[in-house]
């Protein structure tokens, strides 16, 4: 049962994480929500780089779904706990850029807690 929980909770950062790579990549200026002030959704260079973070978004959460299909739930554990890194980074991102402290706690570092929770779920299991 708990094994089926956590595999779940990890299937919805996957889809979360896909979900947000596909609006950035069809709306650039999706990309205000990260938290960054003064993000340029109009500059052509900013929106390269945009699709680059949003290509590699969708393939985070793909990988997801390919060790919840192939690995054991250990194998999620630890991949989950390695990708919580990257809201850790996205949250240091915002708060150094002196964006919205709400934003860097409220959704960067909650996901990067959320999927702590998730990993250590997967390991007791």
């Amino acid at each position: 049962m708990l094994t089926t929980v956590a595999t779940a909770l990890a299937g919805l950062i996957g889809v979360g994480i896909i979900v947000i790579g596909a609006r950035a990549l069809r709306t650039p200026q999706a990309a205000v929500g990260f938290g960054i002030p003064g993000t340029p959704t109009s500059d052509r260079t900013f929106e390269a780089w945009l699709s680059v973070k949003a290509v590699r978004d969708i393939a985070s959460g793909l990988f997801v779904f390919v060790l919840i299909a192939v690995a054991t739930p250990q194998v999620l554990a630890w991949f989950m706990l390695a990708a919580a890194l990257i809201p850790v980074g996205d949250a240091l991102i915002v708060l150094r850029s002196k964006g919205p402290k709400a934003t860097a706690y409220g959704v960067h570092a909650a996901t990067a807690a959320v999927m702590l929770v998730i990993s250590v779920l997967l390991f007791v299991a």
